[in-house]
C-alpha cells in the first residue's frame, strides 16, 4: 500500500509573500481611507488617495521583496561558494564535520561516519549546503517570485477596501470600510492558515487584531489633523 503525505513546507516561499502582500494591502489601503475621509475630506479626494496607494504599494511591496529576498539569495549563494572552498581544500574535515552533525541527530558514530562518507561520495556540496547551512530546494530564495506574488497579491488586497470606498455613501464610508476590511482580513487570515496547515481561528484572530489597531490608529491621526487643518 503507497502512502501518500501531503506535506506544506514547500509553499513557504510564495505562501508567506502573497499573505503578507495581501494583508498590506487591505490594512494599508483601508487605514488611508479611514485616515482621509476621517479628515472630513471629499469622496473623489479619498477616492484619489486610495488609488495612489495601491499604485505605491503594489510597487513599494515587489521592489522591497525582490530587495530583501535578493539579499537573502546572495548570502545563500556565497556560503555555498565557501563551503565550495572548503570541500576542496579540506575534505577530510568536512568529513567529520558532516558525521558529527549526523552524530548530533541521534546516529551511532559509527553510522554517522559511514553516512558521511556515502554521502560525500555521491554529492558532497549538497549534502553539507542542506545539512550544515539549512538550505535546500525547498527554502532557497526566489526573490522574482517572492516579488511577483507580493506585488499582484497587494493589489488584489488593497482592491478590496477600495471597491467599497467606491460604492459606499460618504456619511457612512468610514464604517463601511472598517468592517468589510476585518470581514477580509478574517477571510484572509482562516485561508492562509488552512494553506498553511495551521488554526483558522487562531490565524483569523491573529490577522483581524493587528489590522483593528492600524485602521483605529489611522482614523485617529485622520481625525485629529482634520480637526485642526
Amino acid at each position: 500500500m503507497i502512502h501518500n503525505e501531503m506535506h506544506r513546507s514547500h509553499r513557504i516561499g510564495w505562501l508567506r509573500a502573497a499573505v503578507l502582500g495581501a494583508n498590506d494591502g487591505i490594512v494599508s489601503t483601508s487605514s488611508l481611507v479611514i485616515g482621509v475621509a476621517a479628515a472630513a475630506s471629499s469622496h473623489e479626494a479619498v477616492m484619489l488617495a486610495g488609488v495612489a496607494g495601491l499604485f505605491a504599494g503594489a510597487l513599494s511591496m515587489a521592489a522591497g521583496e525582490y530587495v530583501s529576498v535578493h539579499s537573502q539569495a546572495d548570502t545563500e549563494k556565497a556560503d555555498i561558494e565557501l563551503e565550495r572552498k572548503h570541500l576542496a581544500a579540506e575534505p577530510e574535515f568536512e568529513l567529520q564535520e558532516l558525521a558529527a552533525i549526523y552524530e548530533g541527530r541521534g546516529l551511532t558514530r559509527e553510522l554517522a561516519a559511514e553516512v558521511a562518507s556515502q554521502l560525500m561520495a555521491h554529492d558532497a556540496l549538497g549534502a553539507h549546503t542542506r545539512d550544515e547551512l539549512g538550505i535546500s530546494e525547498i527554502t532557497t530564495a526566489r526573490p522574482l517570485q517572492a516579488a511577483v506574488f507580493s506585488a499582484v497579491a497587494f493589489s488584489v488586497g488593497a482592491a478590496l477596501p477600495l471597491a467599497i470606498t467606491w460604492f459606499s455613501p460618504f456619511p457612512v464610508m468610514i464604517w463601511a470600510v472598517a468592517i468589510s476590511s476585518l470581514v477580509f482580513l478574517a477571510m484572509l487570515g482562516a485561508v492562509a492558515a488552512k494553506a498553511g496547515g495551521a488554526s483558522m481561528v487562531k490565524g483569523s484572530l491573529r490577522v483581524l487584531f493587528w489590522g483593528a489597531i492600524a485602521m483605529g490608529v489611522t482614523a485617529l491621526v485622520g481625525k485629529l489633523f482634520g480637526a485642526v487643518v
